[in-house]
């Protein structure tokens, strides 16, 4: 049986279509009438951007004049403090020739000094400056973050010569620079990277591993089991590890590293 409570509501429901009747609607008109419909418009372009000249200063190639090897070294402490950007721009300004001014800063006190010389050597671009950052990248008695961040410009301007240094830092007992040589080895496209990494496979530290892993994908496209790195102790990294060292052994001698992958453009 129907209760009171439903027969009521039913003859509210009649009414209601009763009196839409009435005033000339159809039913759904009246849920209409209540109800945003959204409604795409047509797309238009943004305008085409005109063309802007360029207006950069093209680096000096030419060498330093006296005065300008002077200047140079005059602002070499001044690449701490509150002209340390101005004076960045300055040995930017003088270019690839005032290298050997710069390198002057990367043994200067100052760990400031050392970093900004290091980034300025970076807007540089001079592959010149490579044997010297490698050194510093290298060097023991530096601290890691000056290592890292020379390490990484190093192999931004000429990675062909960073092989030796990330095999040396493969080995340093800090584990920050350990990582910092099996994630900037993906960027160095040379077998003599490969062994450091697979080295680096077992390590105590599991960042350090993760970072060498990835590079060995990155670089060989070698295919292996599926394995929980996030979720491994050093026992299980190396395990796996033997994985990896199997096949190096047998592939090393005609292995070559594949041209890297380049992203399709859409359109």
């Amino acid at each position: 049986m129907i209760g009171v409570g439903q027969q009521r509501m039913r003859q509210v429901v009649v009414l209601g279509l009763i009196l839409l009747g009435l005033m000339g609607m159809r039913p759904e008109a009246g849920w209409a009438g209540s109800m945003v419909w959204p409604v795409q418009m047509p797309y238009e372009a943004p305008p085409k951007s005109e063309p802007v000249p360029d207006v950069s200063i093209a680096p000096n190639t030419k060498a330093l004049t006296p005065e300008e090897l002077q200047r140079a070294e005059s602002l070499l402490p001044l690449l701490e403090g509150k002209q340390e950007f101005w004076a960045m721009g300055e040995f930017v300004h003088l270019g690839e020739p005032a290298l050997p001014v710069l390198t002057k800063a990367l043994t200067m006190p100052g760990p400031r000094i050392r970093y900004n010389a290091i980034e300025t050597m970076s807007m540089i671009k001079a592959p010149a400056a490579t044997p010297a950052l490698l050194e510093a990248a290298k060097l023991a008695t530096e601290i890691p973050r000056i290592r890292e961040h020379a390490l990484r410009v190093a192999v931004r301007l000429d990675p062909q010569q960073a092989p030796p240094a990330i095999e040396a830092m493969a080995k340093d007992p800090n584990s920050v620079i350990r990582k910092a040589a099996a994630f900037e080895a993906r960027y160095v496209r040379k077998k003599e990277v490969i062994q450091p990494l697979i080295d680096l496979l077992g390590d105590e530290e599991k960042f350090v591993a993760m970072s060498a892993v990835q590079s060995l994908w990155t670089l060989t496209r070698h295919e292996t089991e599926f394995h929980d790195w996030d979720a491994s102790n050093k026992q299980d990294r190396q395990n796996w590890a033997q994985e990896w060292i199997e096949w190096w052994n047998q592939s090393k001698e005609t292995f070559e590293i594949p041209d890297p992958k380049t992203r399709k453009q859409a359109g």
